[in-house]
């Protein structure tokens, strides 16, 4: 496109980025060329792990949490993950980078519901049928509005003094 002349602004249009971008990416190829704007690769930093290391994670992965000593459900956590690749590979690894870490490998992190291991799920449910009913309050009626409906006021009649007391105004 800047080949064809075309501003920066038209550029970033089209291309729906911002015009500081488009501006910036001018700049590259007039000092280089088409070359200059090739990617650079990924920002940040580069991961920790080794190929052979994270071919390693996979399969920790895949043989599941219960394995590795989380035997209350079958969830890999970004957490967990964390934990893991702490305890195998001597690395510390943020919740925020494990999550990173498992999209990379191709799982996804599982949030599990958590719940009381005391629970009784027949107590819950008569609970739900009984009490619950008597306990919730009625809802609003049907076609309740959350604010009263209001409409414009007449410049008659505001106080003598108000802004645009005396002035009677249109919109269009």
């Amino acid at each position: 496109m800047f080949e064809q002349k075309i501003k920066p602004p038209e550029v970033a249009r089209r291309l729906r980025v911002s015009v500081k971008s488009a501006c910036q990416w001018q700049r590259l190829w007039c000092q280089g060329g088409f070359d200059a704007l090739a990617s650079r690769g990924p920002s940040g930093g580069r991961c920790r792990l080794s190929p052979r290391c994270l071919e390693k994670l996979a399969a920790y992965l895949d043989e599941g949490p219960a394995a590795h000593g989380w035997a209350e459900d079958q969830v890999w956590t970004a957490a967990r993950v964390a934990t893991l690749t702490g305890r195998k590979f001597h690395i510390s690894c943020s919740v925020p980078g494990a999550t990173r870490l498992m999209r990379r490998l191709g799982f996804s992190p599982q949030v599990p519901a958590r719940r009381v291991a005391e629970r009784d799920e027949q107590a819950v449910t008569v609970w739900k049928e009984a009490a619950w009913a008597e306990v919730k309050e009625p809802g609003r009626p049907a076609g309740a509005a959350s604010a009263p409906r209001t409409r414009q006021a007449s410049p008659d009649g505001r106080p003598k003094d108000a802004p645009g007391a005396g002035v009677a105004s249109r919109r269009s």
